[in-house]
Parts: C-alpha cells; sequence; structure tokens
C-alpha cells in the first residue's frame, strides 16, 4: 500500500471514529450503480456527466417526446390535430429508430468469420 493510499484509509477512520460519516443520505441503501454497457467506452464519461447535469440524451428525449404525443393522442377529439400528431408521432418514431440502429454495436469481420467457421464446422462433422 501506497503512502497516500495509508494516508486516506487513515482519515477516513479517523472520519469514522468521530462518527462525521453516520447518517450521510443513502447511508445502508444499496449502491445504484450505471450500466453503461451499451453505451460505446468513449462516450461513457459524457453521458455521466450529461446526467449529472439532469439533461437527457437525444434518444430519451425523442422517447419521452413520443410519451407525451401518445397522451395527446389518447385525449385529442378533433381529427385534424389527430392527424398532424400522428404525422408528427411517426416522423419521431422513424427518427429514433434510426438514431438507435446507428447505436446498435456492429460484429467485427473477425468476429463473422469465426461465427461463419463455427458454422461449417458444425455442418461438415
Amino acid at each position: 500500500m501506497g503512502l497516500f493510499d495509508r494516508i486516506a484509509e487513515a482519515r477516513i477512520q479517523e472520519a469514522l471514529e468521530r462518527g462525521d460519516l453516520d447518517d450521510l443520505p443513502g447511508s445502508g441503501e444499496p449502491l445504484e450503480l450505471e450500466d453503461l454497457s451499451r453505451v460505446p467506452e468513449d462516450l461513457r464519461s459524457s453521458y455521466i456527466l450529461l446526467k449529472g447535469a439532469n439533461v437527457l440524451p437525444e434518444e430519451m428525449q425523442i422517447q419521452k417526446e413520443l410519451l407525451r404525443l401518445g397522451d395527446l393522442l389518447a385525449a385529442c377529439a378533433d381529427d385534424g390535430e389527430r392527424a398532424e400528431l400522428r404525422g408528427r408521432r411517426d416522423a419521431l418514431g422513424l427518427r429514433l429508430s434510426s438514431m438507435l440502429e446507428r447505436l446498435r454495436p456492429r460484429p467485427s469481420a473477425r468476429a463473422m468469420h469465426a461465427r461463419y467457421a463455427q458454422a461449417l464446422r458444425r455442418r461438415l462433422s
């Protein structure tokens, strides 16, 4: 253990003994760990930063707007307005589908070759 680690541990232990760490918000509750496995590694810190600033990623803003449009459609009685709302909802749905398709990880050529080779071996054996 390095010098800084020992100093940090000593300070934490002193704070525990003084009771400075008692009754902290969330104390005794499980940690909420972020599942960022579907976010590209180079974007993860940006997502965490945006979340801390209460800013939604664009695809989530679109999902939120789609829910709002669905509620408006359910409450709307005017046929012309309903047609306009449906058009906006459908356009946003297409935009979201396109965005999510771009975010979906693509298998590498090596991975595709390995799967093909494995399937070929199974067939030939």
